[in-house]
């Protein structure tokens, strides 16, 4: 397990309030130590052209943003994150800078994990990076996206693509989505859980970013959902059914599945088994406990059950995850 050096892109001029979320949620994730939970931790290296001031322009609200290293630091880097890109450089009215995507290049030949947040998949696209890889952004932008860049396969149905050394992210909250999955990567679940606890987000939200496009928003709030959802986490090891949630929601099953399905954009059944793949996962790294007793004690049944589930979803048995990462102490 290793969390290494993250070094995040900042253009210089003309970032907008809109896009400090996604530079905060970076440095809020790589930036703040939580040696408890992993040492060391990130190293992260804000770094704009030649280093110095990024002087953002915002509509008669400016500030300057200190960054201690230049582009040439991408270099170095074990992991690339480029949150955002001026909106102009979005619809074509602007060109990003060649020393960006030079620096860009280069850092991906020199074995960089590359990853973008929302509309920072177009710096990475414009590089060269994401040709005859699958890729997305925020919804807004995959039309564009696609339309000017005709060798990305764009996904606009996901939340995040991970491509292996190449990650990109849908708009916004989905940034952040991505950044626990990096760390769930690299420090492995336990590490990722913990930290969204402690940052009272969900480490994992199933489903895709098709649930949030205008049309798809439902109307209707979610309060009934979050207790039940929250008591069916600590009852995994139960069989428990769409009737059972349902009936403690106090809903109808229908009502239920239609409400949890706009509200996850996944089926209760798929929610349950993420979850159950979840907490295998955290068993997996923090105790010794067989796959039998954890398969058990998550709700999947049987080890081979456990076994083709994780396989499925993961592409790693269970015993080569603890092995990856193995309990601590």
């Amino acid at each position: 397990m290793s969390a290494g050096t993250v070094a995040v892109v900042v253009i210089d001029d003309d970032v907008p309030f809109w896009d400090l979320y996604e530079l905060g949620v970076v440095c809020t994730v790589f930036g703040i130590p939580h040696h408890d939970l992993a040492d060391p931790w990130y190293d992260l290296r804000l770094c704009s052209a030649g280093g110095g001031v990024a002087q953002a322009a915002t509509g008669g609200g400016g500030f300057a943003l200190r960054t201690a290293y230049g582009l040439d630091a991408l270099a170095g880097a074990d992991t690339v994150i480029v949150p955002s890109v001026p909106e102009a450089c979005v619809d074509g009215g602007r060109e990003l800078p060649p020393e960006l995507l030079t620096a860009l290049r280069r850092a991906a030949d020199g074995g960089a994990r590359m990853v973008s947040l929302c509309a920072g998949a177009f710096a990475l696209a414009a590089a060269g990076i994401l040709d005859g890889r699958r890729a997305t952004a925020h919804w807004l932008h995959t039309e564009e996206l696609a339309r000017r860049y005709p060798k990305v396969d764009v996904d606009d149905s996901v939340l995040y693509v991970d491509d292996g050394d190449v990650l990109t992210s849908a708009g916004v909250t989905a940034g952040l989505d991505l950044c626990l999955h990096l760390v769930r990567r690299d420090l492995g679940a336990h590490v990722a859980n913990q930290l969204a606890r402690r940052l009272v987000v969900p480490a994992h939200r199933p489903g895709g970013q098709a649930q949030y496009v205008e049309a798809s928003v439902p109307a209707t709030d979610d309060e009934g959902l979050g207790p039940v959802l929250q008591w069916a986490t600590g009852h995994l090891d139960r069989p428990l059914t769409v009737d059972d949630l349902a009936r403690r929601a106090g809903m109808s099953p229908r009502t239920f599945f239609r409400r949890l399905q706009a509200a996850t954009g996944t089926t209760p059944l798929q929610w349950l088994l993420t979850q159950r793949l979840a907490r295998a996962q955290s068993l997996l790294e923090s105790t010794g406990l067989p796959v039998e007793r954890i398969s058990e004690l998550s709700g999947l049944g049987t080890g081979a059950n456990l076994r083709r589930h994780f396989t499925l979803h993961f592409g790693i048995t269970p015993t080569d995850y603890r092995r990856a990462f193995p309990a601590a102490g």
